[in-house]
């Protein structure tokens, strides 16, 4: 079957530096009429990097939405008319300070379809080589690293909250271990 929901109308509330909002009246496949307030994002990168010496990188930063401080694996806004892979490249250097040569694609996920436009990639990296962290001047994030047992346990204990950062290790331990 082929759903769909044919905008009508729409406003725009706000055109920002990182989104945009609008609310579309919608025509429902039942004839009626709703409405959807819809948030347009460019999209999102992120890499799981492990080092040579099998360490999980991860950056620890305050997440004003969520009111806290979260553990994430190193992410970032795609630029417009950027190149996901690059862009992603680009974003694990500038926070972690470690170059990636190559990138393996673990998925490409949508984190609210309800309401976003947001479209995250999700790479994988374990060629690591030092370069050199630059972040932005309203980015204050420090770096950690964790042995694989150390991400198992973190997960088994619901120490993580960031879904992108649990979808891509869950990946690793699937595809790792503290041996490989």
């Amino acid at each position: 079957m082929n759903y769909n929901e044919p905008t009508i109308s729409k406003e725009t509330i706000y055109n920002g530096k990182i989104i945009d909002v609008e609310v579309h009246d919608v025509e429902l496949q039942n004839g009626e009429t709703s409405k959807r307030e819809l948030v347009f994002h460019n999209g999102a990168v992120c890499v799981c990097a492990l080092t040579p010496e099998k360490q999980v990188l991860l950056v620890e930063q305050f997440r004003k939405p969520a009111e806290k401080t979260l553990l994430e694996i190193p992410a970032g806004k795609l630029e417009a008319g950027e190149e996901r892979e690059s862009a992603a490249k680009r974003e694990l250097e500038e926070e972690t300070g470690y170059i990636a040569d190559h990138l393996t694609l673990i998925t490409e996920m949508y984190g609210s379809p309800g309401f976003s436009s947001e479209k995250t990639s999700i790479y994988f990296a374990d060629d690591l080589k030092e370069g050199k962290m630059h972040l932005d001047d309203d980015e204050f994030l420090e770096v950690k690293s964790y042995s694989i047992a150390e991400i198992k346990q973190m997960l088994q204990n619901n120490e993580l909250e960031d879904a992108k950062t649990i979808i891509a290790l869950q990946y690793l331990l699937l595809n790792y271990n503290d041996s490989n």
